[in-house]
């Protein structure tokens, strides 16, 4: 008979979801997840497979977290106003004491873009392929842009979402406040 597990799922992902978020994958042991999860490395295999397959979760939590954020901003429907205020929206956390982390997402791109690991290469690829489609929505409701305007300022958002996420890990709210400004100066 398998034991009844003596933890909640969703609690002990959120903790290694954080420890993930604010060590990266690599800088995280299993005896780091051990103790911030309250659980042992069995019960961790047991549950997830393996450390991959905790980061994996994780992820999966992260996103499931940030979907109301990308859901209200694909049902926008003021353009570039609506990019603008979605910059503003995934930074906003940050700036609460003890939150200064960025982005999962682009911590965990810019912690894999020259790794083989192709699960999570194809997880990462797939969010920010999601968010750039959300980005082409938004500028083509200015209809007065052509397809090849649309698509090099949609790269231009997407790195510049990149360098945001980035930078809210260090920078001032003043400082993040007047880079979002200035992206948009430029669109």
């Amino acid at each position: 008979m398998a034991r009844k597990k003596q933890y909640n799922e969703t609690e002990v992902v959120e903790k290694a979801m954080n420890l993930f978020w604010k060590n990266g994958y690599e800088s995280t042991s299993m005896q780091m997840l051990e103790k911030e999860m309250g659980i042992n490395k069995f019960s961790i295999y047991s549950s997830f497979g393996n450390k991959q397959g905790l980061f994996l979760e994780s992820l999966k939590h992260y996103k499931s977290r940030v979907n109301s954020a990308l859901e209200k901003f694909k049902k926008a429907t003021n353009g570039v106003e609506d990019i603008k205020q979605f910059f503003y929206d995934s930074i906003s956390s940050n700036f609460k004491v003890g939150n200064q982390k960025g982005c999962f997402v682009t911590n965990t791109y810019n912690e894999f873009s020259d790794k083989e690991d192709q699960i999570i290469k194809e997880q990462m690829q797939s969010f920010m392929n999601n968010l750039k489609l959300i980005i082409i929505e938004k500028l083509q409701m200015d209809g007065l842009k052509d397809e090849k305007t649309i698509q090099k300022q949609a790269n231009y958002l997407l790195l510049a979402k990149h360098g945001l996420a980035a930078a809210a890990r260090v920078n001032t709210e003043k400082e993040i406040e007047d880079y979002i400004e200035m992206i948009f100066k430029n669109i």
